[in-house]
């Protein structure tokens, strides 16, 4: 990206790219979902972004996402907690109040699940997960269905569709992504919201413009059908290095992680991997 080196910066230039980028598409950044990507950040900046005001947290790993969120929701429970008390004592809550501006309390933090998903993994998933972004089989969605109705739960999910036709990434055929769509729309405890892609690593974002433009497409014919009664809204494309792209091609979710949190020295999170 640059030389932005602290995360408050890193955090504010994505935000700032996602706000002119969605823009330029004809949207505001109210209308786009950042999903920071929190594998390989410290817990010290993961509490410094929930600070900021951010809830919207992927993992790659179920079993971390589990971890993770045991550990930040508690510390997420004590900021509301002194937001609320904050408010009530403040002198300024009765005229924030008469105005129509009473301040709350900062939200729940919101778990994405961004990597592939087991089906031995699916119970613990659907504890935490706000959103699971790789369901890419009949089976697993039937998994998820089974678990979830003993929950007496609905589960949200997207469709990982492989749009760049890379035999090496999960996601199910761009051919078979409608059908999956309607058959999980049959499900009455999981809820399909829309689909997820991710394009090749190229040498630069517009290169992976194409992927997203038949996603979007694809995405846009099966919203047209009717599936999941006018909830299928969520389009999920876009990683550290093309999320600005994706966003001008129709995602309202983008899925950052060492834009923000600074180039991790190991392999790249934002890729999907295996349990």
């Amino acid at each position: 990206m640059n030389a932005v080196s602290t995360l408050a910066e890193r955090y504010g230039e994505v935000r700032e790219r996602v706000a002119a980028a969605a823009a330029r598409s004809g949207r505001t950044a109210e209308d786009v979902f950042l999903v920071a990507v929190s594998k390989a950040a410290d817990p010290e900046d993961i509490r410094a972004l929930i600070d900021m005001g951010h809830v919207d947290f992927g993992e790659n790993r179920v079993m971390q996402m589990v971890q993770r969120a045991a550990m930040f929701e508690e510390y997420a429970a004590r900021a509301r907690t002194y937001a609320k008390r904050s408010i009530r004592d403040s002198i300024l809550a009765l005229d924030a109040a008469r105005s129509g501006r009473a301040g709350d309390a900062p939200p729940a933090l919101r778990w994405h699940l961004i990597g592939h998903l087991q089906r031995n993994k699916a119970r613990k998933a659907i504890e935490v997960a706000r959103l699971i972004h790789s369901v890419d089989s009949l089976r697993l969605a039937e998994e998820l269905q089974m678990l979830a109705l003993k929950r007496d739960a609905t589960v949200e999910v997207l469709v990982q569709v492989n749009c760049s036709n890379e035999p090496q990434k999960y996601g199910c055929p761009v051919p078979a992504a409608g059908a999956l769509c309607e058959q999980i729309d049959t499900m009455v405890n999981v809820r399909v919201r829309g689909l997820m892609t991710m394009a090749a690593i190229g040498d630069t974002p517009e290169q992976a413009r194409p992927v997203f433009a038949r996603c979007r497409e694809l995405f846009e014919e099966i919203r047209k059908t009717g599936v999941s009664e006018g909830r299928f809204n969520l389009l999920s494309m876009g990683m550290s290095g093309d999320y600005e792209v994706a966003i001008e091609e129709g995602a309202n979710i983008v899925r950052v992680g060492s834009a923000i949190f600074g180039v991790p020295s190991g392999p790249d999170v934002e890729e999907e991997d295996e349990e």
